[in-house]
């Protein structure tokens, strides 16, 4: 389906950092002088999830004359958010920060980048709004940012990645979600790994396109964390954004997740509904990228075995490219659900979009 799609909400761009260096004015004076004295201003830390060269990380006509793809403001502007009609667009900045293992270090460049994409972005266009990066390994740091950047409006949920130290549903990670549901922010949980541990269950791979396919059952793996251990019984409010997570292995998932929970419920007592529900209740997909069946009808009955119509969301995933030109959803939705999915269902997902 070819967008634009006027008033769409675009729920996954990505602004890219220049370099490291751009975060030297963001940093205190005593965080400025320990990363010049490391030379750490010299590297540049984003987590790229595709190759530099490979034609999915950018089209052709939407990478900048110099640097990465995403890190030119005007051309963003021109080609995300004009090109695509939005209204508005959530910046998810993907960066090293959040897998550097010393605690204060990773805290301190997580505040610089929030205050970077906050001045750099956000202030220069009213249709941007942005996630809150947060240094997941540590809990106490992760909710004291949550809380600092909450007052500022135009951070409309915490952006997380799938592969952590620990699994998500652990209760290590309980703090976070207490602030995120107290200040009505989602957990946007995103492809991408800290790479604590191999990204498949059989170890390290070694080619690219066994790390990409893996991706897919990270996600489930998070959903089963989450669920199993009760972190939607302790937090009722909480939605959970799974982005860059694919669509179309969630009927096997809640096929599969539902069977088993039949069989071993009785240690999980806290679950009063079965995993499905709590997904379809909890749990909103980006829908890039979208791994669609070769036809429509297959599409219609995939959305059919979701059984959830609250669960799809617009996202394009600029400056990375998964679809045909600006075919940015697949033909074949039902006419009723892509109003949902374009506008309503992101609207019902992060409050702060209409305060």
């Amino acid at each position: 389906m070819t967008i634009p799609a006027p008033g769409a909400i675009d729920c996954d761009i990505h602004p890219a950092l220049p370099g490291t260096h751009v975060l030297l004015p963001y940093l205190d004076e005593y965080w400025r002088a320990h990363v010049r004295m490391r030379g750490l201003e010299r590297d540049n830390y984003n987590a790229a999830a595709f190759p530099v060269n490979a034609p999915i990380n950018a089209r052709p006509d939407w990478k900048p004359p110099r640097g990465n793809a995403g890190c030119d403001f005007d051309t963003l502007r021109t080609q995300a958010l004009d090109g695509f009609g939005t209204k508005f667009a959530i910046c998810n900045v993907l960066h090293g920060a959040q897998a550097i293992f010393s605690e204060d270090l990773s805290a301190a460049f997580c505040r610089a980048i929030n205050d970077w994409v906050a001045k750099e972005w956000l202030d220069r266009d009213p249709r941007l709004r942005a996630s809150i990066v947060v240094p997941m390994h540590s809990p106490e740091l992760a909710a004291r940012e949550i809380e600092r950047c909450a007052a500022d409006q135009r951070f409309v949920q915490v952006l997380v990645w799938e592969m952590q130290e620990i699994p998500l549903g652990r209760r290590q990670h309980w703090p976070i979600y207490r602030v995120a549901e107290q200040l009505d922010l989602p957990i946007g949980i995103h492809a991408g790994s800290s790479y604590r541990h191999p990204p498949t269950n059989l170890g390290w791979p070694s080619y690219y396109l066994e790390d990409y396919i893996s991706w897919s059952t990270g996600f489930a793996g998070v959903l089963n964390s989450l669920i199993s251990e009760g972190v939607f019984v302790e937090f009722p409010r909480l939605k959970v954004v799974l982005m860059e997570s694919g669509v179309t292995w969630l009927p096997a998932w809640m096929w599969r997740a539902n069977k088993t929970w039949r069989g071993v419920r009785a240690e999980v007592p806290w679950l009063e509904k079965s995993p499905a529900e709590y997904a379809r209740e909890h749990v909103r997909v980006t829908s890039q990228p979208f791994d669609a069946p070769p036809n429509a009808a297959m599409l219609r009955k995939i959305i059919e075995e979701i059984d959830c119509e609250d669960m799809l969301m617009f996202s394009t995933d600029y400056p990375h490219w998964h679809f045909d030109g600006n075919d940015a959803l697949p033909d074949g939705l039902p006419e009723h659900l892509l109003k949902k999915i374009l506008v309503d269902n992101a609207l019902k997902t992060y409050p702060r979009l209409t305060s």
